[in-house]
């Protein structure tokens, strides 16, 4: 899954254990070329998915706050399409920040869009740091460097997965201001293994705005499911046989 950059629009670790020396540790290259090539793997699998979110803002210094139930459904080719099922709270937010962030987000996953923003060699410098655990898994941390200072870009470090060279967790800030007012935005992103694939898990970000203070965004992902079933599979195979024939 890639990480989603559109938090930078917002409003106008694991622990480390006895590392193994350095020269045991693959590269930053194989862990990445690695990582790619399993996520086109997984994304082949799965056929697009379908979720669900909540998106909860508050802000203390002005005693707001709002609240948003949205579906999402990804296709094949990874666009995304967006529902919003029900909302309180804040309307200002909730019109200027939060339906923001769906139609950036919609936007961003466009084939053209996606490619200028997806965590690979094309977008980022990546370098290895350490390896970590979480729970019983072994993890790679590596920093990550915008090649361009573009908005849907960020500066951080990201995890990976050792077994299943997937993204495991991603944190950092963007790799531009995406406004005079905000002072700074910083982000961490999880996600969680469900059978042979990953999905996002949990999205927290702070945002700090001249004026208005900081303003914490937590999204909530549940219900995700891939597209591709077992059972559909078949299903489609049958159906080719049938038209081979």
């Amino acid at each position: 899954m890639r990480v989603q950059t559109i938090l930078f629009f917002l409003l106008f670790s694991a622990s480390a254990f006895g590392a193994p020396q350095s020269d045991a540790l693959p590269s930053a290259e194989v862990v990445v070329a690695r990582l790619l090539e399993h996520n086109a793997q997984r994304e082949a699998r799965a056929g697009g998915y379908t979720g669900m979110r909540v998106y909860a803002l508050q802000n203390e210094h002005l005693h707001r706050s709002a609240q948003m139930l949205v579906r999402v459904e990804c296709d094949a080719h990874q666009e995304k399409h967006f529902t919003v099922v029900s909302e309180q709270g804040w309307k200002a937010a909730e019109k200027h920040v939060l339906h923001k962030m769906l139609e950036s987000e919609a936007e961003a996953s466009s084939p053209d869009m996606r490619a200028k923003s997806e965590l690979n060699t094309d977008n980022y410098e990546f370098h290895m740091v350490r390896t970590a655990l979480s729970g019983d898994r072994v993890e790679y941390v590596l920093d990550v460097v915008p090649r361009r200072h573009e908005e849907r870009l960020f500066e951080g470090q990201i995890w990976v997965d050792a077994q299943d060279y997937a993204l495991t967790r991603a944190e950092g800030h963007p790799a531009r201001n995406p406004s005079f007012w905000i002072r700074s935005v910083h982000f961490v992103q999880t996600y969680q293994k469900a059978g042979p694939l990953w999905f996002p898990n949990s999205t927290d970000s702070i945002t700090k705005v001249r004026i208005l203070g900081a303003t914490t965004l937590t999204i909530s992902y549940f219900d995700y499911a891939p597209n591709s079933t077992p059972d559909t599979q078949s299903a489609r195979a049958v159906l080719q046989e049938g038209v081979t024939r």
